[in-house]
C-alpha cells in the first residue's frame, strides 16, 4: 500500500470516528437539555424540519423543545441516560438505536418512576453538523420506586440538578466548591 493509499484510508477512518462521535454527542447532549428544560440547546439538536414520535404524541421540531418540556412539569426532576448506541452511517445521513434509561422524580416527593426503552434515530449531516431529524420512541418496561433514600443521611450535602441553567454542570471551568455552596439534598 503507498503512502497516498495509507492516508486516505487513515483520512477516512478519522472521518468515521469524528462523524459517530459527533452523532453520539447530539444525541447525549438532546438528553442532558432536556434535563436541564434548556430550550435552546434542547433546539439546537433538531433540524427545523424534524419530528419526534413519542408514543401516540407526534411534534415537529419547532414545537419539540416547549412540548417536551411541558410534559415534564408533574416531575421535580428527570434523567435521560443513553447507554447502548449502535449507529449505521450512509453518507450524510445515520440511522441509530441508542438505550435509553429514565428516571421521574414526582413532585410529590415521594416516589420515583423509570421508564427503559430506545430511541431510533435518523439524523442527518447538513453544512458539517449532524442533527436529528426523525426520532421514534420504544418502551420496553417500567417502574416505580420509594424516593425516600434521597432525604437519608447518606445523601445530605449532595449537590442537586437544576431545570435550569443554573445547573452546576453550566460551570467553567468546573470547581469545587464547599458544601455552602450551591444548591444541596
Amino acid at each position: 500500500m503507498s503512502i497516498e493509499e495509507e492516508l486516505a484510508e487513515l483520512k477516512a477512518t478519522v472521518g468515521y470516528i469524528k462523524d459517530r462521535m459527533d452523532i453520539l454527542d447530539c444525541i447525549q447532549r438532546e438528553s442532558r437539555a432536556r434535563d436541564r428544560q434548556d430550550l435552546e440547546q434542547i433546539a439546537s439538536c433538531w433540524w427545523e424540519d424534524g419530528v419526534d414520535e413519542h408514543g401516540a404524541v407526534v411534534t415537529f421540531a419547532p414545537e419539540y423543545p416547549e412540548k417536551a418540556n411541558a410534559g415534564h412539569q408533574g416531575f421535580l426532576q428527570t434523567s435521560h441516560n443513553i447507554t447502548n448506541h449502535l449507529c449505521e452511517i450512509d453518507g450524510d445521513s445515520a440511522n441509530c438505536e441508542s438505550y435509553v434509561v429514565g428516571g421521574l422524580f414526582w413532585k410529590d416527593g415521594d416516589k420515583m418512576s423509570f421508564g427503559i426503552g430506545r430511541y431510533l434515530d435518523r439524523l442527518e449531516k447538513r453544512d458539517g453538523e449532524w442533527r436529528i431529524h426523525t426520532r421514534r420512541c420504544t418502551i420496553e418496561m417500567t417502574g416505580d420506586a420509594d424516593a425516600g433514600w434521597v432525604y437519608s443521611e447518606a445523601i445530605q450535602g449532595f449537590l442537586k440538578g437544576q431545570w435550569s441553567q443554573e445547573d452546576p454542570s453550566y460551570e467553567r471551568p468546573i470547581t469545587w466548591k464547599s458544601k455552602e455552596e450551591g444548591l444541596r439534598w
